[in-house]
């Protein structure tokens, strides 16, 4: 079984982390620091072990943010001389973020983030002045470090994972926008693909939006530039968002014969849904088609609630047809818990339902 996420905070990474302040802050009491971030560690999860470390920071750093930062930001690596980094800087970051909104204090957390990540740090300074955080912020991104680059990015997602919202953000992206359209075409595929994660956030809460966006972006573009663009509309695209769909060449499927064929009506929890689309170009123009199929799984009342799920980009000259062959699996994963009954399976075309069938899932006596 993989390690427990817990024991990526362990005792000996405590004491590492107070050998390395105590290099660059003399006055630092690295013995009491060490024994209230290990004082009842090994019970916590990992974000609770965290947060008992940067508690321990609180109580031996100086009150002083400005002298705190400082002395963290002496003990971050530099020239081959070892300092903070990896899962020492988790705990750094949330001192930062509680300490340091106050002070405005963004350049310790651009030091951090090519050492770890600090994107979740920097969220308190956006939501606490969000004007202001962001004129810091826009001047990263031509920062020769790809680190900064992508925390311009990544730390200003309005929907960004395990992390604090950004709710004005969120009824209001268009502050983003700038920041997004100038990383669009970043040297480095670890910037794009924030960018895209980020458009992709802001198109659950503005689909019109992101689709324009995207279409006064397109022309003209790069393949990466491209991919990214796509990428970005993955989430307006699995929905049929008609403008996002005709950015990539997919119009209305006309004239098109689907099929959908199950080799079992009946499949058993752990085992898989086998299957075959067929589709048939019936028109006398040429059709790109986007196949994708949806699962509608029954819920703990009954009810279906679809997830859908790519499958394959082809063109169909007239009268060609295509024949797909897929099997999904039905087994336990983490994000869902599955309830026997009738489910359906729907393929989608254009983002339009053009064949479905229902199964049933049976669990295991």
């Amino acid at each position: 079984m993989p390690e427990p996420l817990k024991n990526l905070l362990h005792e000996a990474l405590v004491g590492d982390m107070a050998d390395r302040i105590a290099a660059n802050a003399p006055s630092f009491d690295k013995g009491r620091f060490a024994a209230l971030a290990t004082a009842g560690l090994n019970a916590l999860e990992l974000m609770e072990r965290s947060a008992l470390i940067r508690d321990a920071l609180f109580a031996t750093l100086p009150d002083d943010f400005p002298e705190a930062a400082a002395i963290l930001k002496a003990s971050l690596p530099a020239a081959g001389k070892p300092g903070l980094s990896g899962w020492m800087l988790l705990p750094i970051n949330q001192f930062i973020a509680a300490r340091g909104p106050d002070h405005f204090e963004l350049g310790l957390l651009k030091a951090l983030t090519p050492h770890f990540t600090a994107e979740y740090g920097i969220r308190p300074f956006i939501h606490r002045d969000q004007q202001r955080a962001l004129a810091i912020i826009s001047g990263w991104v031509g920062d020769p470090d790809r680190h900064v680059r992508r925390l311009a990015s990544e730390g200003t997602r309005p929907r960004l994972p395990w992390a604090m919202r950004l709710p004005q953000l969120i009824k209001d992206p268009a502050p983003i926008l700038p920041i997004l359209t100038a990383l669009m075409d970043d040297p480095e595929d670890y910037v794009r693909r924030s960018v895209a994660n980020s458009l992709n956030d802001i198109a659950k809460d503005h689909p019109d939006l992101v689709a324009a966006f995207i279409a006064g972006h397109i022309e003209g573009a790069s393949p990466e530039r491209r991919w990214l663009l796509k990428h970005a509309s993955r989430t307006l695209l699995k929905k049929g968002h008609a403008q996002a769909l005709a950015n990539f060449g997919f119009g209305a499927a006309a004239s098109l014969a689907c099929e959908l064929r199950l080799a079992n009506d009946e499949v058993l929890f752990g085992e898989g849904l086998d299957f075959e689309i067929r589709v048939r170009n019936a028109g006398e123009t040429k059709q790109s088609l986007m196949i994708d199929y949806a699962i509608h799984h029954v819920k703990a009342d009954g009810s279906l609630s679809p997830k859908v799920f790519k499958c394959k980009t082809i063109t169909l000259a007239p009268g060609q047809s295509h024949a797909i062959e897929r099997r999904h699996a039905m087994r336990p994963i983490t994000t869902r818990r599955y309830y026997p009954g009738e489910h359906r399976i729907a393929i989608l075309v254009n983002g339009a339902e053009s064949a479905s069938q229902s199964f049933v899932l049976a669990m295991p006596d």
